[in-house]
């Protein structure tokens, strides 16, 4: 175990203390009264966890593939169970982007949610605490207690402070990601009866049969093609997306939807290198049609929130176009881009949240003419819109191009596939800013139900406040940083990156002769004829 690890050489255990304080602050909520006390506290226990967390970055040693600031616990030793903690140069970027979105989220909830506000900080910190568990164990059966653990706060915080079709929404949500992850518990399992060991590390140097990956690979995949998700089980998305507050769909899209892309660079690519290699094809295939589908179905909405979802489709597409083609450009391209559309999808949903709070619709018709009346609102929704749609000059940017670069190195036909997703996301990102700031197609300016008046019988919309600013600016500092300076993330994960293609490029020696090629092919078929069924629900 040593020879994988560098242990927590810092004056406390740094993990055990980000995974602790929300668990610790979400028991103290129960305690607590009134509504002012709650958002106070539940602020207060996230931008502590965010300090808490800065070290990782700060005394992260970049020239190691090691999994660093290890702590390893007994707990269950019959078992060979260690509860076993560390982050390398993937996971570390994820945690800091968990702990530095979840105060934005408590920010932007302040005047949005209304009622049961103890319950909601309660829920908001235990789905911190699960997130944060999820991409810094290194067993497999504490991944699979954190991966489950995210879904229940998840499911109350659509069912309970959601829209009108919050039930619907929830059930959905719960069914997809359930069954995604029954199919990861059997590999877990299968795992484990193979090797004798739940270290994921361990798991990863294992070499395993050609057969044996693709059954690991395949159940894998299932659960985080669901997370992502991948076209075509992406149906639950947009509406999780519509019907959550606020806060939901920023944890959504920041974070939760990152599971995904990350269980296929842990779990898949090093476990089954084999596998990846053959199933990649079809997984290029799918991220191609999840980014030309989720910009054409964006292109063609009314809601906003609606859009906005059906875009994160088609920008974790990218993601996994990065992920499978399986060199370093495109996996680093694809890091980047689950960190860029954390940053900037989240805020695009923090935008809707804020103007859905003044006029109680989030029909683009009802949301038009907000140049004059808003000018400091829609200043940062420019400056997100054109991130969304990898502007030079933003973090996204440098994420798609690295993808891009990836794609035309390796397959020039997926590079050139590729383009019109790019061209579809300033299509409908374009349309959504024009329509919102100047006025909507029928030539006149809506006049919005709002408390301002100004003065001659007509009701105008109140401009930004300074929680929200800030909320908005601290975001808008990481879309110019990342898209200005993108070599600092770059050197974080680049050793690791590197190590992870290293190990899949060695798994080609598992590759079967070719003539068993067309065996495997064949129940690919049926498998994917068995997932596009149960995409249809």
């Amino acid at each position: 175990m040593e020879q994988y690890l560098i242990y927590n050489t810092l004056s406390y255990p740094i993990l055990s203390a980000v995974l602790v304080i929300p668990l610790v602050g979400a028991l103290i909520t129960l305690f607590l009264k009134g509504d002012g006390v709650l958002k106070s506290w539940g602020l207060l226990v996230t931008l502590v966890t965010a300090v808490v967390s800065l070290p990782l970055y700060m005394n992260f040693d970049p020239t190691t593939a090691k999994y660093q600031f290890a702590e390893v616990y007994r707990w269950f030793p019959a078992l060979h169970l260690h509860f076993s903690v560390g982050v390398d140069g993937i996971s570390v970027l994820l945690v800091l982007l968990t702990t530095f979105v979840m105060p934005l989220c408590i920010l932007c909830s302040w005047s949005y949610i209304k009622e049961r506000f103890k319950e909601f900080i309660f829920v908001t910190l235990l789905m911190e605490a699960a997130m944060l568990g999820v991409f810094i164990c290194l067993n497999t059966v504490l991944f699979y207690i954190f991966w489950e653990a995210m879904l229940i706060p998840m499911y109350l915080l659509i069912a309970v402070w959601g829209g009108p079709r919050k039930d619907y929404a929830s059930i959905k949500f719960f069914i997809y990601t359930l069954t995604g992850s029954v199919f990861l518990l059997v590999a877990i399992i299968a795992l484990f009866i193979k090797t004798g060991t739940f270290f994921i590390p361990e798991l990863m140097a294992h070499h395993y049969s050609y057969q044996y990956q693709m059954w690991i690979f395949l159940a894998c995949a299932l659960a985080f093609a669901i997370k992502i998700p991948m076209f075509p089980l992406h149906t639950w998305l947009p509406a999780a997306h519509v019907e959550a507050p606020t806060a939901g769909s920023v944890i959504l899209a920041s974070i939760l939807l990152k599971m995904g892309g990350y269980g296929f660079l842990r779990f898949c690519l090093p476990m089954a290198p084999a596998a990846t290699l053959t199933c990649m094809p079809y997984l290029l295939a799918l991220s191609i049609m999840s980014i030309i589908f989720g910009g054409y179905l964006a292109l063609g909405q009314s809601d906003i929130k609606k859009l906005i979802a059906y875009s994160s489709v088609g920008h974790m597409g990218f993601v996994t176009l990065g992920i499978f083609l399986l060199n370093v450009q495109g996996i680093k391209g694809a890091m980047l881009q689950m960190i860029n559309h954390g940053i900037t999808t989240g805020a695009l949903f923090i935008c809707i949240g804020i103007i859905y709070e003044r006029t109680h619709s989030r029909e683009i018709k009802d949301n038009s003419a907000l140049g004059m009346m808003m000018p400091i609102y829609v200043t940062f929704l420019g400056v997100f819109t054109l991130s969304s749609f990898a502007f030079p000059g933003t973090n996204s940017f440098v994420g798609e191009l690295l993808v891009l670069i990836g794609a035309f190195s390796k397959y020039k036909v997926v590079g050139f596939l590729a383009i019109p997703g790019a061209i579809l996301a300033a299509a409908y990102m374009l349309r959504l800013f024009q329509k919102m700031v100047w006025a909507d197609s029928d030539g006149h300016a809506h006049h919005h139900d709002d408390e301002h008046g100004d003065g001659g019988g007509h009701h105008v919309l109140a401009d930004l406040n300074g929680r929200e600013i800030v909320t908005l600016l601290f975001l808008t500092v990481f879309v110019f940083w990342i898209g200005l300076h993108p070599a600092p993330l770059l050197k974080v994960m680049d050793t690791s990156v590197t190590h992870l293609v290293d190990q899949v490029n060695t798994g080609m020696q598992h590759l079967p002769p070719m003539e068993h090629h067309h065996e495997h092919h064949a129940w690919l078929l049926q498998v994917g004829s068995l997932i596009k069924k149960l995409a249809v629900f």
